[in-house]
């Protein structure tokens, strides 16, 4: 039994046979293996067409600016998963990267909604962007949730990677409509939240991916492809110099229990 809507039964990725293999219309070994990229070959991948310049350039530089960033949940819970079970790295990866979500890694995807949002209100009630952005802030201060892409536990006053980004967005000309936009917001947040917010690396994330016509839906795939280049980095490690097994031990060691 069929579930869900039919679909037509093509894909415009990959063919093969005996002696080739084709990806979105070229040859693998002759037209892309030596040639490419691995983020040209990722947007190739993903879309069908060779990046610009600066769409390659902006994919390899987040995907370096995402790779490391310590001993974040993500990488604590690949390193105990490789402790536990050592034959499996692929679990341990994939322990890592289903940490990617709204609250870290994954708040890019927010910042795009949100920024797109923030377009529509200024089209559809007819007021400045300006207004608009407050308009959202305000409703998200109202509903108690925190505003994607703003608010870092260790950078303040700023984010450098966040600040690295839209300096090379602006030097490289690649800033347009959501980089001028996600700029809005830092003082109109301040004025809501009555404090400074830093901006983190996944507001500009978000907003040079959209300006340079990155598909809105993968988004949030960059940082999947990042973090699983570093945890594999960590994984290495934990080979070597294991340290999951500690973590898991002092990770329980100041948590009481209260059970009766």
């Amino acid at each position: 039994m069929l579930i869900g809507k039919k679909g037509e039964n093509r894909s415009a990725i990959e063919k093969s046979d005996a002696s080739s293999i084709t990806i979105r219309g070229k040859d693998l070994c002759n037209e892309l293996m030596g040639n490419v990229s691995i983020s040209e070959f990722f947007f190739f991948h993903l879309t069908g067409k060779e990046p610009t310049k600066n769409q390659a350039f902006f994919i390899d530089l987040l995907i370096v600016a995402l790779a490391e960033h310590g001993l974040v949940p993500s990488v604590q819970a690949a390193r105990m998963t490789l402790a536990a079970a050592p034959e499996a790295l692929q679990a341990a990866v994939a322990a890592g990267i289903l940490g990617v979500g709204s609250v870290i890694l994954g708040s890019a995807e927010q910042v795009a909604d949100m920024l797109d949002q923030t377009l529509q209100i200024a089209e559809e009630k007819k007021v400045s962007l300006e207004d608009a952005a407050l308009d959202l802030v305000n409703q998200f201060k109202d509903s108690g949730k925190f505003i994607p892409g703003f608010g870092h536990p260790i950078h303040h006053p700023v984010d450098p990677r966040a600040q690295r980004v839209l300096e090379l967005a602006d030097s490289r000309k690649a800033s347009g409509k959501y980089v001028n936009l996600l700029k809005k917001f830092p003082p109109i947040i301040e004025e809501v939240w009555e404090k400074p917010l830093p901006m983190n690396l996944t507001g500009p994330m978000a907003a040079v991916l959209l300006d340079l016509d990155v598909p809105k839906g993968a988004v949030r795939g960059i940082p999947i492809l990042s973090r699983t280049l570093g945890l594999i980095g960590h994984l290495n490690e934990e080979k070597e110099r294991p340290i999951g097994f500690m973590m898991s031990h002092f990770g329980s060691d100041p948590i009481e229990y209260d059970g009766g």
